[in-house]
């Protein structure tokens, strides 16, 4: 046998290779795999077996129970079942704020409000229930922002239900349970006659638009129970636009120098001027200061000496020469010089003094506000030495300025709500009432002030006088018997604007209503403003809501 291989053999294989594919491993001899590898490849799939096997152990045998149930938890949904908001309706069942379903909203339906003016500051705004980003409620109730929206939601609101809606894995619904059914709101009658409301309003923004004044409030309350027929504020807002939230509008509201968010009948503070007159003669007849039958003489102004300049007069003007008046004819003509003599003393006439003039404010209801209220407002000023005091660099007290708050000037500041439930306890002869904004309500315990009924006689009588025959006879009308005040407060450093104010009560021999009306900053030559608004008023219930100008009208007090 030959082993040995010839160089030129060598050669001659080389030459002639066959044509194989190498990289398809033709030619190639195959190594089979080793045992070693085979034994550790099992290995590792048993162990990943055993890994499997033992998971699949503890979730469905060990812990299956737990598992299931959070499955089955997960498929059930708790739904929050929105109350419908309760209606606010006028005396006569007229609605003013209730609900409207949309297609876009399935929660829960949108607020809406009468479209009458004279409305939005009264009845407020609500805000809507708010889901955050992921669609959960953060506020899952209607929340009243303002007015009586805000102050009676509590009866308003009802309460919200749940529902548990069971779902498949794909989100569908398999079932629905109601687990607790929503309390709708309550509807809730105001006391308001929405036809009186809406009059009332239109006449004094109309005026307020022709004549140059920038505002405006007016009240009128019943002086038996202390329900209100009507109660305005102009400017004010839209509740439709603040409760729909428009971005734009609720900015120019907040931007409006006029401030349409105040309240002016309740949270108003003006200067009263005349008004405070009736009040400052039953501080006098009660402290027997001066009989109701002496007269004063106005021959158009008083003078003393001036504190600062010992030779010369400070001079305190009547706004005209009225002549001899007593007590009942002051008031009919409102002559200046009675009350700075009844109020401050001069020469023989004894004078209340500041401390009796803040006495009798305070029991009259100014100078106070009604915590706990609807009508929970603004304070006031009585002017006395530690107010001014405190507000002009520890000035003394003067008599001067004892003159000048018995006419309800120099820091005086009153709102419309405490002028007209002063007025209402005059018309009443001395029932303090807390005004009530809920139709059939029960008084709240009043205050009773003891005065002489005599003495309210006597005031009265001069209220009437100047319907009859003196500052108010732009009232004086064949509809109803009216009793009033005027009041004219003096603004600005040269007097160029005013509040025009007119208060009183109808019907003069059987009073049923009070009311107060106040034109703010007007020009000064329209000092009638506010009695020219009232007339209007009365001449329009004269023919559409006559009833209330009756002495029979009655409004009942049954508990709601």
């Amino acid at each position: 046998m030959r082993n040995e291989i010839d160089p030129d053999e060598i050669f001659l294989d080389s030459s002639n290779l066959p044509q194989f594919d190498t990289d398809q491993f033709e030619g190639r001899l195959e190594k089979p795999i080793g045992k070693k590898n085979l034994f550790w490849l099992g290995i590792f799939f048993t162990i990943i077996f055993l890994l499997f096997t033992s998971r699949a152990w503890s979730l469905q045998i060990n812990q299956g129970s737990t598992y299931a149930t959070r499955s089955k938890n997960n498929s059930l949904k708790e739904e929050v079942i929105i109350s419908s908001r309760g209606l606010i309706t006028d005396r006569n069942g007229v609605k003013l704020a209730w609900n409207e379903a949309t297609s876009t909203t399935e929660d829960f339906a949108l607020r809406q409000y009468t479209d009458m003016p004279g409305f939005s500051n009264l009845l407020g705004y609500i805000k809507y229930p708010a889901k955050d980003s992921s669609g959960f409620y953060y506020r899952d109730t209607y929340l009243g922002a303002d007015g009586i929206e805000k102050y009676f939601n509590n009866i308003l609101a009802g309460k919200n239900g749940m529902r548990i809606t069971e779902t498949n894995a794909l989100g569908g619904i398999l079932s629905q349970s109601l687990q607790r059914p929503p309390q709708n709101g309550e509807t809730l009658p105001i006391s308001i006659d929405s036809r009186v409301q809406n009059q009332f309003y239109n006449l004094l923004a109309s005026t307020a638009k022709s004549s140059g004044f920038t505002g405006g409030a007016g009240i009128i309350m019943d002086v038996k129970t202390g329900q209100i027929l009507s109660m305005i504020t102009y400017p004010g807002y839209d509740s439709n636009i603040m409760t729909a939230g428009d971005t734009t509008s609720v900015q120019n509201y907040l931007n409006d120098p006029s401030n349409p968010f105040l309240d002016r009948a309740i949270a108003g503070l003006y200067t009263p001027g005349s008004i405070i007159k009736p009040f400052i003669a039953m501080a006098a007849l009660n402290e027997k200061v001066i009989s109701p039958d002496k007269s004063i003489l106005s021959t158009g102004s008083i003078s003393i000496p001036n504190p600062y300049f010992p030779n010369q007069k400070s001079i305190f003007n009547d706004w005209r020469v009225n002549g001899w008046t007593n007590m009942q004819q002051a008031l009919a003509v409102s002559s200046d010089v009675y009350f700075y003599e009844v109020g401050g003393g001069y020469q023989g006439q004894q004078g209340l003094g500041i401390a009796n003039i803040e006495k009798y404010s305070r029991l009259f209801g100014f100078g106070q506000n009604l915590p706990g209220t609807f009508f929970d407002g603004a304070l006031g000023t009585i002017p006395s030495p530690g107010w001014k005091a405190i507000n002009f660099n520890g000035d003394p007290w003067r008599i001067g300025d004892t003159y000048h708050t018995s006419i309800g000037q120099y820091g005086f500041q009153v709102s419309p709500i405490q002028v007209v439930r002063a007025v209402a306890a005059i018309a009443n002869n001395g029932t303090l009432l807390t005004p009530m904004m809920l139709d059939k309500q029960t008084a709240d315990s009043p205050s009773y002030l003891s005065f002489n009924s005599t003495d309210y006689g006597i005031v009265k009588a001069g209220m009437r006088e100047a319907v009859t025959n003196g500052t108010v006879t732009g009232l004086n009308t064949s509809a109803v018997s009216v009793a009033a005040k005027t009041g004219t407060a003096e603004l600005g450093t040269v007097k160029q604007y005013i509040n025009s104010w007119v208060e009183g009560f109808f019907p003069y021999e059987n009073p049923r209503f009070a009311f107060v009306l106040v034109m703010e900053k007007g020009p000064a030559h329209y000092a009638a403003g506010a009695t020219s608004v009232m007339r209007q008023l009365l001449d329009w219930m004269a023919i559409s809501t006559p009833e209330y100008l009756q002495q029979s009208i009655d409004i009942g007090t049954t508990n709601i």
